[in-house]
C-alpha cells in the first residue's frame, strides 16, 4: 500500500470517473485503474463498484476512503510544516472559489502572481460555497475564495474586499428610466436568477424582500450570471450583477446598470481556510496579489453600502 494509491482512491471518489481522476492525477487511465486494481487486491476488497453509473464507493470502500484522507492529510501535513518553516511557496496548493466570484476575480490576479512566481503550483476549482465548506474539511482543498455568510464560524477568515451588487436592466424595461432601483421595484419584475446553491440569489432574494423570485427558476434553472446578463441585454427582464463584473462592461453595456438606493447591497468577499492550516506564507501572497489587483476603493466598506 502506496501513498499515491490512496492519492488515487481519493481521486476517484471525488470525481466518480476513472478517466477524470487520471487527468487530475496526471497519469493515463490504464495506470491509475491498474494501481486500484493492486490496492484492491492487496486489501482483499473493492472499494468501487463498478456497476454504478456514476461509480460509488462500497461500503467498506467508505470505510477505507475515510482512512485514506487521514493518511494523506497526515502526510501532507508533514509537507506543509516543512515549507512553511522555509517560507517556501512549494508544493500544491488547491484553491477553491464560487462561480460569482471567478470569472471577474482570477484574471485580474492569478496571471500576475503565476509569472512573478513560477514556482508556484496553484490549483483553482470553481465550487459553490457548501461544496468548498465541505472540500475543506475533507481536505480536497486548501483555502476557498467565498462571500462571508452566516455558519462559517468553524473555519478561519481572512478579509479580501467588499463588493456592492447592482441591478442589470433590460434596455426594454421600464425600470432602465430610474436613476436608482428600490428593493419594492423589483416586486413583479421577471427576474434571472442563480439556481439553488448560489448564495447570491440567496442574498439578493432576502435583500430585496422578494416573493415571486422562482418564476425565472422555472424559466431557466441553470445559467451563469453572463448567460443572464446576455438574456437581459436582449430584452428581458433584470439580474443582479457583483461590482468587479460591472467594472469589466463596456460603456454601452454600462447604461444597463443601476445602483441600489441607499443603502447599497454589499458583499464581503473572504478566503477562508480550516483551523488546522498551516500554509501561511502562500495564503499571505495570494491575499496580497488579490488586493494589489483590486480598486483601492473595494477594500473598505463604504458609508452607503450595507453587508448582505
Amino acid at each position: 500500500m502506496t501513498l499515491q494509491q490512496l492519492e488515487y482512491i481519493i481521486a476517484v471518489d471525488r470525481f466518480r470517473h476513472f478517466g477524470n481522476a487520471a487527468n487530475y492525477c496526471n497519469v493515463t487511465q490504464p495506470t491509475l485503474s491498474a494501481m486500484i486494481q493492486k490496492l484492491e487486491d492487496e486489501l482483499g476488497i473493492k472499494i468501487f463498484d463498478r456497476q454504478m453509473h456514476p461509480l460509488e464507493p462500497t461500503k467498506i470502500g467508505k470505510i477505507v476512503l475515510e482512512q485514506a484522507r487521514k493518511a494523506i492529510l497526515s502526510s501532507m501535513r508533514i509537507k506543509d510544516i516543512v515549507n512553511e518553516q522555509q517560507n517556501s511557496v512549494d508544493g500544491t496548493f488547491n484553491l477553491g472559489i464560487i462561480p460569482t466570484i471567478a470569472p471577474y476575480l482570477i484574471p485580474r490576479f492569478f496571471p500576475q502572481m503565476i509569472n512573478k512566481h513560477p514556482e508556484m503550483d496553484v490549483r483553482i476549482t470553481e465550487m459553490k460555497t457548501e461544496d468548498i465548506k465541505k472540500a475543506l474539511r475533507h481536505g480536497d482543498i486548501d483555502a476557498g475564495i467565498v462571500a462571508d455568510l452566516d455558519g462559517m464560524d468553524d473555519f478561519v477568515k481572512t478579509e479580501l474586499y467588499y463588493e456592492e451588487l447592482f441591478v442589470y436592466v433590460s434596455p426594454n424595461n421600464k425600470l432602465i428610466n430610474n436613476e436608482t432601483i428600490k428593493d419594492k421595484d423589483l416586486n413583479g419584475e421577471f427576474l434571472w436568477l442563480l439556481g439553488e446553491g448560489h448564495c447570491l440569489s440567496k442574498q439578493m432574494q432576502k435583500f430585496c424582500h422578494l416573493k415571486h423570485a422562482a418564476i425565472s427558476e422555472r424559466a431557466y434553472r441553470l445559467g451563469s450570471i453572463e448567460t443572464f446578463m446576455h438574456i437581459v441585454e436582449g430584452g428581458r427582464g433584470v439580474t443582479f450583477i457583483p461590482e468587479l463584473a460591472a467594472t469589466q462592461l463596456t460603456e454601452n453595456k454600462r447604461k444597463l446598470v443601476r445602483q441600489f438606493a441607499i443603502p447599497s447591497p454589499t458583499r464581503k468577499i473572504i478566503i477562508i481556510t480550516t483551523n488546522s492550516f498551516i500554509r501561511n506564507t502562500i495564503l499571505q501572497l495570494i491575499t496580497d496579489s488579490i488586493k494589489k489587483a483590486i480598486p483601492e476603493d473595494m477594500l473598505k466598506l463604504k458609508p452607503h453600502q450595507q453587508r448582505v
